[in-house]
């Protein structure tokens, strides 16, 4: 207390819960009209600091309400719940080129949140705050087991929801900055299905140095691994990739005779590539056109132009007109990394001439850029990117704007998960979903 007066509180609802829930933010005990600045922190796990600040006015009963009213300014405008999250950015004085990214995911990222007297834009830490509060986020949800695979010759992770099972499966494959990467997994699994985030372009899958890959046999083998797990649901099995795991996805669905998918997500790639080539084919076929490379004004890769134009020529794409299960494309209007807007487009042509259209369902998000990521993730319109096959480090324009971006991700991931329960839940006889 102050006097009489009851010291100013900020509260986070709820404090712990998944990375794509809303969390609510209030404030209360101001005085009615109290202009002040919200501040929310992240650490992340390589000692870096990121930052979202915005500005606001309390209503007639002292309160701010994050939900309900407007930033006035900072990092965003606007009523924004979950602003304070997606429009983070690292704090002034920080190292060029960073991504946030959670790599344990079996514990959480934690927010700080905290208010301070007027509008400020700088000093919060020499600033001492009205109030704070802490947040959980979660990628794993309680009960989710992780689990390491090396099974066959195949790597990767595998993400088991609570309970019994059977569930259906997701073969989660990431793009082509190599590593292993297992959030998207790890939430995927909080939601009921069993994940497996696959590596595929590191030292240890290579065979034989960096200029070879793993070849379809290993896709084959990591499917069937998930596939065949004694909590999966064998004929209920999806594929999703990011980026360069678009590719794989799209060609392991037209031309393995051994995968069979419920159903595909492809987000932020293209289906042009050597017709039923090798990874490292498909490296050659690109390197074929780095001198069309370009650069922004900063210095910062440009690659979408080195798949363009789209070939006419049939052995130079996927032939997605024989896909026979349902496809969900997911692209960015603003997407400076890979072509997707134009292979969305040709695509479509191909499906529809080959009359199956209506398996294609496209989400096409103006001023959205190439890293559509699970919801509330901050936007990287460029970050440092270490090429897998010359470990050459560079930084990569990846594009969007940040408010157009923040939208894409919550819409898609939502309209994904509908997708999943559509094709993987609802097909046949309901499956348990109690233990969730």
């Amino acid at each position: 207390m102050s006097g009489n007066k009851p010291l100013p509180v900020v509260s986070v609802q709820p404090s712990r819960g998944l990375v794509d829930e809303k969390f609510q933010v209030t404030v209360q005990n101001l005085l009615p009209g109290e202009e002040v600045t919200l501040h929310a922190l992240i650490q992340s796990e390589d000692g870096d600091s990121w930052e979202a600040f915005a500005h606001y006015v309390s209503d007639a009963a002292g309160a701010v309400k994050v939900a309900e009213d407007a930033s006035v300014g900072g990092s965003y405008q606007g009523t924004e719940p979950m602003g304070l999250l997606w429009s983070m950015k690292p704090v002034p004085g920080s190292r060029t080129g960073l991504r946030l990214r959670k790599k344990d995911v079996c514990t959480p990222m934690v927010v700080q949140i905290s208010v301070y007297r007027g509008h400020i834009s700088h000093g919060f830490r020499e600033t001492p705050a009205l109030a704070c509060a802490v947040a959980e986020r979660w990628y794993m949800a309680p009960g989710v087991r992780r689990v390491d695979i090396e099974e066959k010759g195949v790597r990767g992770t595998l993400f088991l929801p609570p309970g019994p099972g059977p569930f259906p499966g997701v073969l989660d494959m990431w793009g082509g900055g190599g590593g292993l990467v297992e959030y998207r997994s790890a939430l995927l699994a909080s939601h009921g299905y069993v994940s497996m985030a696959l590596e595929y372009m590191t030292p240890k899958t290579m065979p034989s140095g960096k200029d070879s890959y793993v070849g379809h046999q290993y896709f084959e083998t990591a499917f069937a691994v998930l596939r065949d797990h004694p909590q999966v649901c064998s004929d209920r099995v999806a594929m999703l990739g990011l980026s360069f795991g678009t590719s794989v996805a799209l060609a392991m669905a037209v031309y393995s005779s051994l995968i069979e998918p419920s159903c595909l997500v492809c987000v932020s790639g293209s289906h042009v590539q050597p017709v039923k080539g090798s990874l490292s084919d498909v490296f050659a076929e690109i390197n074929k056109n780095v001198h069309r490379t370009r650069y922004d004004e900063e210095k910062r890769v440009i690659w979408r132009d080195l798949l363009l134009p789209i070939p006419s020529d049939p052995t130079k794409k996927v032939d997605v007109g024989k896909i026979r299960c349902p496809l969900l494309l997911i692209v960015g209007e603003d997407d400076q990394n890979w072509p997707a807007s134009e292979s969305a487009e040709d695509m479509e042509k191909m499906m529809k001439e080959a009359g199956n259209s209506h398996l294609l369902t496209t989400l096409s998000y103006p001023g959205a850029g190439h890293l559509i990521e699970p919801p509330y993730t901050p936007h990287f319109r460029s970050s440092n990117f270490m090429v897998a096959q010359t470990k050459e480090k560079v930084v990569v324009l990846w594009g969007g704007e940040t408010k157009a971006h923040a939208h894409a991700q919550e819409h898609s991931w939502q309209r994904t998960l509908a997708f999943l329960e559509q094709h993987l839940y609802s097909s046949g006889d309901k499956l348990d979903r109690s233990n969730l």
